[in-house]
């Protein structure tokens, strides 16, 4: 089967970056004929590791600008939907490289991995294309104007594919009439065999991008406690964004300098993961949490706030700690807390954790894209 993932930018390092990586990944070695398509390029590789059957191309190389296409990149794009959180990454040059590729596509499966890029191929896709929508975030995250593009133009795609079942239903309602499939698919686990924690190490890990909505300030502030009762642990924070400078300022405010790190970005999250003892996620809102699953692979006990969607569909009992309701300060600081000081809770939750991330193996997540993209093709 031809099958064509279309990524904002395939060379950055995030969650749906990595996530998308898997899934191409898992099908081009199950004998697919897979392509990566990156609407932007800003670095001469990618940094997740791809597999060599994998075609990759980028429509806009921020690299090798010329003087005319420079002036289209900096212009605002006319055709990406402005309430798209990365709209500005979009540009009057994108647009025309992007209706260009979508337009000139014949046959096959065209898999697209953000609100723009869905609305893209939902309205510039040839019909004998088969439109696949995926989305990373829940449905309740998209504020009303994107929203009201998202119930008009997904009735074109084929198909549209979430992470939870919560949000099944949300699509199926938005969607009803319209004949398009609302699948619920996890994101697969990278398809090697995860290193396990020991557990012995006085780490908490957390890793997102370092905005409001993953919470990390109140992360910080519910470690403080600890820090102060457990002098030897520390919490280790992954990721990038605009909210750096803030946390910095807030673990000098709280004196936890020698107690928090921001480590910045990593390629190689899953070897940090092995480290650490605990996993903890404080995000006010999620669209799933994939990164609960990638830590309970390598038996790590996750912590997390009970959002509206997302964690509780992953940590569904005996394998983490379910915190109520999100943003509680103090009942993180317990829930932590009770890992922190009782390593045979770590260690009993560690082993059910490992077994129930079995959930998201890649051979049981890319079967389910087989049957979906199967029974897509075969429907008349």
């Amino acid at each position: 089967m031809r099958i064509r993932f279309l990524l904002l930018n395939a060379y950055a390092v995030g969650g749906t970056v990595r996530t998308v990586v898997n899934q191409a990944n898992a099908l081009a070695a199950a004998g697919h004929e897979v392509e990566l398509t990156s609407v932007r390029r800003h670095r001469a590789e990618p940094r997740f590791a791809l597999h060599p059957d994998i075609r990759l191309r980028a429509l806009v190389d921020d690299t090798a600008l010329t003087a005319r296409t420079a002036r289209l990149a900096a212009r605002p794009s006319r055709l990406a939907e402005p309430a798209d959180g990365k709209y500005d990454r979009f540009s009057r040059l994108s647009d025309r490289r992007l209706v260009r590729h979508l337009r000139g596509l014949d046959g096959g499966v065209l898999i697209t991995t953000r609100p723009a890029l869905n609305l893209f191929a939902a309205r510039f896709a040839p019909s004998g294309v088969l439109r696949v929508g995926q989305e990373h975030l829940h449905y309740g995250h998209h504020g009303p104007e994107l929203a009201r593009q998202i119930d008009h133009w997904y009735r074109r795609l084929d198909a549209v594919t979430v992470l939870t079942a919560a949000d099944r239903r949300t699509y199926e309602e938005r969607l009803a009439g319209s004949g398009v499939r609302v699948e619920q698919i996890p994101n697969p686990l990278p398809d090697t065999e995860p290193l396990r924690s020991a557990l012995d190490r006085p780490l908490i890990l957390s890793a997102g991008r370092l905005v409001r909505t993953k919470g990390f300030d109140i992360l910080i502030r519910s470690f403080a406690p600890i820090a102060g009762r457990h002098p030897d642990w520390r919490l280790r924070i992954y990721g990038a964004g605009p909210e750096r400078d803030r946390l910095l300022a807030l673990i000098h405010r709280l004196h936890l300098y020698n107690h928090v790190h921001l480590m910045g970005l990593t390629p190689h999250l899953e070897r940090e993961m092995a480290k650490a003892s605990v996993f903890a996620l404080a995000s006010r809102h999620e669209g799933f949490g994939m990164v609960l699953a990638e830590a309970m692979s390598h038996g790590v006990p996750p912590v997390s706030f009970d959002c509206p969607v997302g964690p509780r569909e992953i940590i569904t009992g005996g394998d983490g700690l379910l915190v109520s309701p999100p943003g509680d300060t103090e009942a993180l600081t317990k829930a932590l807390g009770l890992l922190v000081e009782r390593p045979e809770a770590r260690r009993a939750l560690g082993t059910r954790a490992l077994t129930s991330a079995r959930r998201y193996s890649t051979a049981r997540v890319r079967a389910h894209w087989e049957r979906l993209l199967t029974e897509l093709t075969a429907d008349p």
